[in-house]
Formats: C-alpha cells, structure tokens, sequence
C-alpha cells in the first residue's frame, strides 16, 4: 500500500505554493502535477479569490435542481409499504423490486419525508461525500459509544473500526476518557492489527482541543508520529462517520436484546463476546453477506514505539517551536500550536503567508501582516 501517498488537498496546497513563485513554469508544474493547465490556473484563481490556500478546498457539487416528482401511485404504495413494516428506503426498494418497480434510494427517501413519515430520530443531516477505501487499514474510524451506567459509575465504549472491511480494530470498556487510558487502548490495538495510513474522528477528547487553537492534541501528534494522517469529521455531521455510527447502533441493538450488564468487568466481556460475534458470525449487507473477518488482514506497518526523527525535503526550511508552541519569523512571534512545542515544523511561505507542516501534514496557515491563522486539517468530507 502507497503509505506516502499525499491527499488531492494536499496536492493543491502544493501546487500554489510552487505556482505563486516568481520562477514558477507553469506549464512544467501542470505537467509534473499531472493536471490540465486550465485546472492549474483554476486552483490558482480560487487561491487568489479566497486569499489563502483554503481556497482550493473542494466545492459542493450537490445538484441545483430536484428530480422529477414520482407517480402518484408509486408515492401511494411507498406509503402503504412504509406504514406497514416501518422500514427505511433501502429496505423498501428491495419490496418495491420484488413488484417490478424500481426506484432510488433517495427517491423514496424524499417521499417519505415529504409525507412526514421520518421521525426526528430517524433523520439526519445527509453527508457531503460518502467514501469508502479501496483496502484494509487505509482508514481505521475511532469513536466513543455514549456511557452507559456500571459498578464504577459509567463505561465509555471505544471503538476502532477499519474503514474497507468494516472489522472492529477493538472495542474497549473504560471507566474514563482520559488520554492515558486511551493511549494504551490505541497501542494494543497497533500491536495487534499494525498501523493504519490514516485515522479518523470527530471533535472529541482526548484527540481534539477547543482550547488549544484548532484541535491538536499530543495525543494527536503521537498519531502523527507513527506516520498516522489524521482526518476529522465536520461539527454536527456524525454521518462523516457512518461506519462507526453504524457500529454502534448495531452494538446498542444487540446490548438491548441481551441485557446490559451491571459492572465494569460485565462490560469488558460483553464487549469481547460481541467484537467475535461481530467480526467473525453476523453476516454484513454491505460486505455482500460475507463477515468483516473475511475482508480484512492486519497491516504490514508495525507500531514503533520510538519513532524516528522526520526527515523533511532537503532545502526546507525547518525550525524548531518554542516551549509554549510559537515561532519567530523577522522579529515577530507566531503561535502555531501548544501541542507541537519544541517540535520541529517546516515552514513554505506564499506571498504574505507562511504553510505550516509538521512531518507528512499541514497544519497551519499564517498571515504575516495580521498574524490571523487558518487550520489546515480538513474534514474528511473534503477528501
């Protein structure tokens, strides 16, 4: 698997940066980006418009206008058939089949909801962009399931789900979600499954900070050592997420049927019994029948527990952060992030701005003049 592999973002930050220059060849870059001079010049202008590299950012590509109503009598029997089992599209296009009709997903969707036959609890905000990758451990979802009530207050179940094969990395019971207990749940899982490309996860402890000027954490850049991407959902867009979402509906199913243990240690092992279950008995829709088991393999990157020290093209300019995570540049102090301190970041500037990357992510982007920032980690809908 390509583990240096750069995102499409990525590839355009690159390509401003090398297109704002002076000596920059247009032509020779398009070449060497392997894209048409007028997507070059496009990438160029959004930058120019926007005036910063977020600029080239992918745009919503959600159609203007809505398709054609459906027959009267399609939308009479959708109703029929929804009023009678209570199921959602997909499993009404599969009876609407069966009768020689065929109709998409999202039509009956927009029926039902016209109709006002979606409840509030089974609707929710439609993501930007659905993705899926092509092979094991190129994405690992992680997430934590609500709390539940135990001997010991609550249990905080934390899932790590790969994102091809569905497989559930590990599913672990904590008392807690502090950083440490969290952190030896996460190198069990390496130790056990090897390092994945990249991981993604929502707006939550203890991978995400408000407080620390968008998000990082050193619980983060420990992810980032491991050469990990990092990605992370949009705010208030769960379906970013739809894998473990699923996941986790399915494992609230499946605690209701069986009963909700009442300790700690109950919960461990009802968790351990339903990740074999998972993985290894339940049939998936999605993976045609088969089990999460029979799509997935461990990864051939193993976790190093003393990661090597970055190497960063030759010619970079590299310098180091002070202890509260500031550089200087001319005189003048900029903050790039407290949880990067007295880590080494390598600085691109572009006309009067400055591109901060540490190791194989940009981080952050830096106005000169008026010392405003801009975060470069993208929601994974824009991936």
């Amino acid at each position: 698997m390509p583990w240096t592999t750069n995102s499409v973002i990525e590839q355009r930050i690159k390509f401003v940066i090398r297109a704002s220059q002076d000596c920059a060849n247009m032509s020779a870059l398009c070449r060497e980006f392997n894209i048409s001079r007028p997507t070059g010049y496009l990438w160029l202008n959004r930058y120019r418009e926007c005036g910063g590299v977020t600029g080239v950012f992918e745009r919503s590509r959600r159609p203007h206008q809505s398709p054609s109503r459906t027959s009267q009598s399609h939308e009479e029997r959708i109703v029929t058939l929804r009023e009678k089992f209570g199921w959602g599209a997909k499993k009404l296009r599969i009876l609407l089949l069966r009768e020689g009709l065929d109709l998409k997903v999202s039509t009956i969707n927009r029926i039902l909801k016209r109709k006002d036959l979606i409840h509030r609890n089974d609707s929710h905000r439609p993501a930007v962009k659905r993705f899926e990758r092509e092979y094991p451990n190129q994405l690992w979802q992680m997430d934590f399931k609500g709390d539940y009530p135990s001997d010991r207050g609550r249990c905080y179940p934390l899932s790590v789900l790969d994102d091809h094969s569905r497989y559930a990395i590990g599913l672990f019971a904590l008392s807690g979600q502090d950083t440490k207990t969290v952190r030896s749940c996460l190198i069990k899982a390496f130790e056990a499954c090897g390092v994945p490309h990249a991981m993604l996860m929502d707006h939550g402890i203890p991978w995400w900070s408000t407080s620390n000027n968008h998000g990082l954490t050193r619980f983060a850049i420990g992810l980032i050592d491991q050469g990990i991407k990092l990605y992370f959902s949009g705010i208030r867009h769960p379906q970013t997420q739809g894998k473990v979402e699923r996941f986790h509906r399915t494992l609230h199913e499946s605690i209701r049927f069986k009963g909700r243990p009442e300790t700690l240690a109950g919960w461990a092992q009802t968790l351990d019994n339903f990740i074999h279950e998972y993985n290894y008995i339940r049939p998936h829709e999605a993976l045609q029948m088969a089990t999460p088991s029979e799509y997935y393999q461990p990864s051939q990157k193993q976790y190093n527990p003393n990661p090597r020290k970055w190497e960063y093209p030759e010619g970079s300019v590299v310098e180091k952060l002070n202890t509260r995570g500031w550089i200087g540049k001319s005189r003048t102090r900029y903050f790039v992030s407290e949880a990067l301190a007295e880590k080494e970041v390598r600085i691109e500037q572009i006309d009067n701005k400055l591109i901060i990357s540490y190791r194989n992510m940009y981080i952050r982007e830096i106005e000169t003049e008026t010392g405003k920032t801009k975060s470069l980690l993208v929601p994974i809908s824009l991936y």
